[in-house]
């Protein structure tokens, strides 16, 4: 895995515009040089707002949207359509936008779809969708992800993979959550070694919050108990942080300020 990089921003706005110029640059990139891109989207605040800035920007024409094949982190498990779904507000902020190719979106299911009330399965339905997906290269049951984002918690949790839970024990692409701390407690989510898969892992946290969280995601603790600990990409990490966010950030991490 790689170690991490930390770029900070002034505040939470720059950060997500910052992040979803980013978020372009990376992904034409990679189209340029293999014809299509990967990414995984996260929800909360910061990750709705990058995916907001990123539909309001012109820059964004500069990506084959037809190319672009998008999973997710995490999700809530709910109907369709439910407003807490990190589907909706990703449809809302870009997807709904943007000329995306249905076949190549491939959001969690939701309770009313064909597992029904049934996370487990769901889960194991999404972990089929990956491996199908995924090729020989990828040496493993999940696509190696061009960029997958995170959002990290005030608790240091990344996607629905909260502190001391039994997700953090399981070898297997994606799995149920049941009890989360944070409503609503049933969830689906990626792995920490279906995180790892990724080739750029970025860690996206803004407010004051949030900076414990980030300081022990940087200073060596066990990912059992600091999830965050346990994001890294296999050539890049990145912390794109805010002012207040990076308020502890521990000795010797080397960060690149920004305006």
């Amino acid at each position: 895995m790689s170690p991490p990089a930390v770029l900070v921003h002034r505040d939470q706005d720059l950060l997500a515009k910052a992040a979803a110029a980013r978020l372009v640059t990376r992904i034409v990139d990679v189209q340029a040089a293999r014809g299509s891109a990967s990414v995984v989207l996260t929800g909360g605040g910061v990750g709705t707002a990058v995916l907001a800035e990123l539909a309001a920007t012109g820059a964004r024409d500069a990506i084959d949207w037809r190319k672009l094949d998008i999973w997710w982190g995490d999700e809530r498990f709910l109907p369709s359509g439910d407003a807490g779904r990190n589907e909706t507000g990703a449809r809302e902020a870009l997807l709904d936008h943007v000329d995306v190719d249905p076949a190549r979106l491939h959001p969690m299911p939701s309770t009313d779809g064909p597992d029904g009330a049934d996370p487990e399965a769901a889960a194991h339905r999404y972990a089929a969708a990956l491996r199908a997906a995924s090729r020989p290269e990828d040496h493993g049951p999940v696509p190696s992800f061009d960029i997958l984002m995170l959002g990290v918690g005030p608790d240091a949790h990344v996607a629905s993979l909260f502190p001391e839970m039994p997700a953090l024990y399981d070898e297997r692409p994606v799995v149920a959550v049941r009890g989360a701390p944070k409503p609503p407690p049933t969830r689906i989510s990626l792995t920490l070694p279906s995180i790892r898969a990724a080739r750029e892992v970025w860690l996206l946290a803004a407010g004051e919050s949030k900076s414990t969280a980030v300081r022990l995601g940087l200073s060596g603790a066990g990912p059992v108990q600091v999830p965050v600990a346990g994001a890294r990409g296999r050539q890049r990490t990145l912390f794109l942080l805010d002012r207040a966010a990076a308020a502890q950030l521990p000795p010797g991490i080397g960060r690149i300020a920004s305006p």
